[in-house]
């Protein structure tokens, strides 16, 4: 199967795992522990019912969004994944560049394999910043101040990394800083000749934000301690308020009572995420837990979802849940990893389409048109 016949997000996967060495693909598509969290993640999308209405007008489909005064062409993003060049060399500024191109946010990770700078160039104006709160202030402020200077308007914090995820498919592979070179990975570099050149030419990847300060670390621990602190709480993110004069998101919420909290702090808004199913395996899928969110603090606050979006209906599944907007991380990377380029652009149109066809199955003639009403359980008269 080449990219042209490629129908699907999981065809895009199966390419990708086809022309990827193991420990890299594993990298970005493996979960917490047992993977059930990533599994239900996707799962319970497909258990979410809208009901179609037909007879009406939906000859022109508008699939725009807008969100802190930008319109964006299509209601969702490319949501932040570090070390993403592991995964394809280059991936960073492919699918930033990609997402100019069509008008939608990308999202840079402070964990990526390219300079937020670099980023913000690529994106050119529809960049966003993921930052890790470090346990080393300097090191977060120091973050904080290159992000301004390089024009993001909108920093997303991440909180659900209070410690890092236990994922057992790194640990099977012994991922590890510095990475190590055993004959299994040898054997994995040689089986995988096109991942391996693009390598090369591209140069190892690594946590290009941080590279400073990593190259003293010996083990993976030493680079979590860099990345993440146990001490994140809300007199920090109220410092983070008072700190980021743009717009401010916290993602990595499941629970209605912490979206109010963030609320009350005066965020901007929240991402309703459970880290695509990386941090814990005994969590709520994010679906699961968007409702009683939603209407938490909906009327307060932007509200988007993240984790397990493979599907256009998925987005529409999301805002008649009530989101505003939704982020994709995987589902791009899976493109591109596929075939580069050309990959995440298929990734990109397959997304586009269905998003448009179920726009038209459903009968509304834009994203902003759905809502509660469509959703099978609550069905309205006429």
């Amino acid at each position: 199967m080449g990219l042209d016949r490629a129908a699907s997000i999981d065809d895009l996967r199966t390419l990708a795992r086809r022309r990827i060495p193991r420990f890299a693909f594993d990298l970005v598509d493996g979960g917490a522990e047992s993977e059930r969290n990533l599994r239900r993640n996707s799962e319970a999308f497909e258990e979410v019912e809208l009901t179609p209405r037909y007879m009406r007008n939906v000859a022109l489909i508008d699939t725009s969004a807008t969100l802190f005064g930008q319109t964006f062409d299509l209601p969702f993003g490319m949501a932040p994944i570090g070390m993403l060049n592991a995964f394809w060399p280059n991936a960073d500024l492919i699918i930033a560049r990609m997402c100019k191109r069509e008008n939608i946010p990308y999202v840079a990770s402070s964990a990526a394999s390219t300079t937020l700078e670099d980023l913000a160039q690529a994106a050119d104006g529809n960049g966003w910043f993921q930052l890790y709160v470090s346990s080393d202030d300097t090191v977060t402020d120091g973050l904080i101040s290159r992000a301004e200077a390089a024009g993001y308007p909108v920093m997303m914090v991440t909180a659900d990394v209070p410690a890092a995820g236990k994922r057992d498919r790194d640990i099977r592979n012994q991922l590890a800083v510095p990475f190590k070179i055993t004959p299994e990975v040898v054997i994995q570099l040689a089986l995988n000749p096109r991942w391996s050149l693009e390598t090369l030419r591209h140069g190892k990847p690594n946590i290009a934000n941080y590279a400073d300060l990593l190259q003293s670390a010996t083990s993976y621990a030493d680079v979590q301690k860099t990345l993440i602190t146990p001490g994140f709480t809300w007199d920090a993110l109220r410092r983070l308020r008072d700190r980021w004069k743009g717009t401010l998101l916290v993602k990595g919420i499941l629970h209605p009572q912490d979206a109010v909290q963030c609320a009350e702090i005066g965020c901007d808004g929240i991402v309703v995420s459970n880290h695509g199913g990386r941090q814990v395996a005994f969590g709520p899928p994010t679906v699961e837990a968007l409702p009683a969110i939603a209407e938490a603090v909906g009327e307060r606050m932007t509200v988007i979802l993240d984790s397990g979006v493979r599907r256009g209906a998925d987005i529409l599944r999301a805002k008649a849940l009530g989101a505003d907007f939704v982020l994709s991380g995987r589902a791009l990377a899976y493109g591109v990893g596929a075939g580069g380029s050309a990959g995440a652009q298929r990734a990109m149109d397959i997304l586009k389409l269905e998003l448009e066809r179920a726009l038209g199955q459903l009968g509304a003639s834009s994203f902003e048109e759905v809502g509660p009403a469509q959703l099978s359980k609550a069905l309205i008269a006429g």
